[in-house]
């Protein structure tokens, strides 16, 4: 994979995973680059069950937003890799990480024997 195809796929991806992101969350105003889930809402009198709801609801979300967020912080990583020259290096021994495993994970940080 060249540079510019592993860039272009990144682009897209970091893209695709903003728009999930905001989805179930937003920007954290108190902290950059950081997301927050939102709540659902149910209305102003909700009974017992609605508020169970909203809660199942919410922390569904956060962990959506988890798991979302780890790999957009990947895919930033790999970006910022790539801007440095140091993109398709192994974070753990320093040799090239495999074309294959490129292609299938454009932000892969490591190869395949330190997977």
């Amino acid at each position: 994979m060249t540079i510019p195809e592993a860039t272009q796929k990144l682009e897209a991806e970091k893209i695709k995973l903003e728009s999930e992101m905001r989805g179930v969350g937003r920007p954290n105003q108190a902290v950059p680059n950081d997301w927050e889930s939102v709540p659902s809402e149910t209305g102003a009198q909700a009974d017992f069950a609605d508020q169970a709801d909203v809660t199942i609801s919410s922390e569904g979300n956060a962990s959506l937003l988890a798991d979302l967020e780890a790999r957009y912080d990947t895919v930033l990583l790999a970006l910022k890799k790539i801007e440095e020259g140091t993109y398709g290096t192994c974070e753990v021994c320093g040799a090239p990480i495999e074309e294959a495993r490129l292609g299938a994970d454009p932000a892969a940080a490591t190869c395949l024997t330190h997977l």
